[in-house]
Protein backbone atom coordinates (compact mmCIF):
# COMPACT_ATOMS: atom_id res chain seq x y z
CA UNK A 1 0.00 0.00 0.00
CA UNK A 2 1.33 3.42 -0.93
CA UNK A 3 1.37 5.94 1.92
CA UNK A 4 -0.62 9.15 1.40
CA UNK A 5 2.25 11.20 2.79
CA UNK A 6 5.74 10.31 1.67
CA UNK A 7 8.21 11.25 4.38
CA UNK A 8 11.69 12.59 3.60
CA UNK A 9 13.17 9.32 4.90
CA UNK A 10 10.97 7.29 2.55
CA UNK A 11 11.84 9.60 -0.37
CA UNK A 12 15.55 9.10 0.32
CA UNK A 13 15.17 5.31 0.38
CA UNK A 14 13.08 5.39 -2.79
CA UNK A 15 15.73 7.48 -4.53
CA UNK A 16 18.44 4.99 -3.50
CA UNK A 17 16.45 2.09 -4.93
CA UNK A 18 15.82 3.93 -8.19
CA UNK A 19 19.52 4.79 -8.31
CA UNK A 20 20.33 1.08 -8.03
CA UNK A 21 18.10 0.44 -11.05
CA UNK A 22 19.66 3.30 -13.02
CA UNK A 23 22.54 1.24 -14.40
CA UNK A 24 22.00 -1.01 -17.46
CA UNK A 25 24.43 -3.66 -16.15
CA UNK A 26 22.39 -4.02 -12.94
CA UNK A 27 19.18 -4.34 -14.94
CA UNK A 28 20.90 -6.99 -17.06
CA UNK A 29 21.85 -8.92 -13.89
CA UNK A 30 18.30 -8.68 -12.53
CA UNK A 31 16.99 -9.97 -15.84
CA UNK A 32 19.43 -12.91 -15.77
CA UNK A 33 18.30 -13.75 -12.24
CA UNK A 34 14.69 -13.89 -13.37
CA UNK A 35 15.41 -17.54 -14.24
CA UNK A 36 16.46 -18.36 -10.66
CA UNK A 37 19.46 -18.46 -8.35
CA UNK A 38 22.88 -18.25 -9.98
CA UNK A 39 26.51 -18.03 -8.98
CA UNK A 40 28.72 -15.08 -9.80
CA UNK A 41 30.47 -17.26 -12.41
CA UNK A 42 27.12 -18.10 -14.02
CA UNK A 43 26.23 -14.42 -14.18
CA UNK A 44 29.59 -13.50 -15.68
CA UNK A 45 29.05 -16.11 -18.40
CA UNK A 46 25.45 -15.03 -19.08
CA UNK A 47 26.08 -11.29 -19.20
CA UNK A 48 29.58 -11.05 -20.67
CA UNK A 49 30.49 -8.59 -17.92
CA UNK A 50 33.76 -8.91 -16.03
CA UNK A 51 33.82 -10.73 -12.68
CA UNK A 52 34.81 -7.64 -10.67
CA UNK A 53 32.09 -5.60 -12.38
CA UNK A 54 29.45 -8.27 -11.73
CA UNK A 55 30.47 -8.55 -8.07
CA UNK A 56 30.29 -4.78 -7.60
CA UNK A 57 26.82 -4.55 -9.14
CA UNK A 58 25.54 -7.58 -7.21
CA UNK A 59 26.66 -5.93 -3.99
CA UNK A 60 24.79 -2.75 -4.86
CA UNK A 61 21.63 -4.66 -5.76
CA UNK A 62 21.86 -6.66 -2.53
CA UNK A 63 22.35 -3.51 -0.45
CA UNK A 64 19.32 -1.94 -2.17
CA UNK A 65 17.24 -4.97 -1.17
CA UNK A 66 16.69 -6.42 -4.65
CA UNK A 67 18.81 -9.56 -4.19
CA UNK A 68 19.44 -12.28 -1.63
CA UNK A 69 22.88 -13.83 -1.25
CA UNK A 70 23.75 -17.37 -0.15
CA UNK A 71 27.27 -18.66 0.50
CA UNK A 72 28.24 -22.25 -0.20
CA UNK A 73 31.92 -22.84 0.48
CA UNK A 74 33.84 -20.31 -1.58
CA UNK A 75 30.90 -19.68 -3.92
CA UNK A 76 28.24 -17.00 -3.60
CA UNK A 77 24.81 -17.53 -5.10
CA UNK A 78 22.38 -14.73 -5.80
CA UNK A 79 18.64 -14.74 -6.26
CA UNK A 80 15.87 -12.17 -6.43
CA UNK A 81 14.74 -11.07 -2.99
CA UNK A 82 11.40 -10.16 -4.51
CA UNK A 83 10.43 -10.36 -8.17
CA UNK A 84 8.03 -7.41 -7.88
CA UNK A 85 10.83 -5.24 -9.28
CA UNK A 86 9.79 -6.64 -12.67
CA UNK A 87 6.35 -5.04 -12.29
CA UNK A 88 8.13 -1.69 -12.41
CA UNK A 89 10.42 -2.80 -15.26
CA UNK A 90 7.49 -4.17 -17.28
CA UNK A 91 5.49 -1.00 -16.69
CA UNK A 92 8.36 1.18 -17.91
CA UNK A 93 9.11 -1.09 -20.89
CA UNK A 94 5.46 -0.81 -21.91
CA UNK A 95 5.62 2.95 -21.58
CA UNK A 96 8.81 3.16 -23.66
CA UNK A 97 7.29 0.97 -26.37
CA UNK A 98 4.13 3.13 -26.44
CA UNK A 99 6.29 6.26 -26.77
CA UNK A 100 8.21 4.68 -29.67
CA UNK A 101 4.97 3.75 -31.41
CA UNK A 102 3.64 7.31 -31.02
CA UNK A 103 6.83 8.70 -32.53
CA UNK A 104 6.69 6.26 -35.45
CA UNK A 105 3.04 7.21 -36.07
CA UNK A 106 3.88 10.90 -35.91
CA UNK A 107 6.66 10.42 -38.47
CA UNK A 108 4.30 8.59 -40.84
CA UNK A 109 1.72 11.39 -40.53
CA UNK A 110 4.36 14.09 -41.12
CA UNK A 111 5.39 12.54 -44.44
Amino acid sequence: MVPKVITPMLLAELAERFKALGEPARLQLLSALRDGEQSVSDLVARTGLGQANVSKHLQQLTTAGFLSRRKEGTFAFYSLADDEVFMLCDLMCGRIEADHQRRRSALRIAR
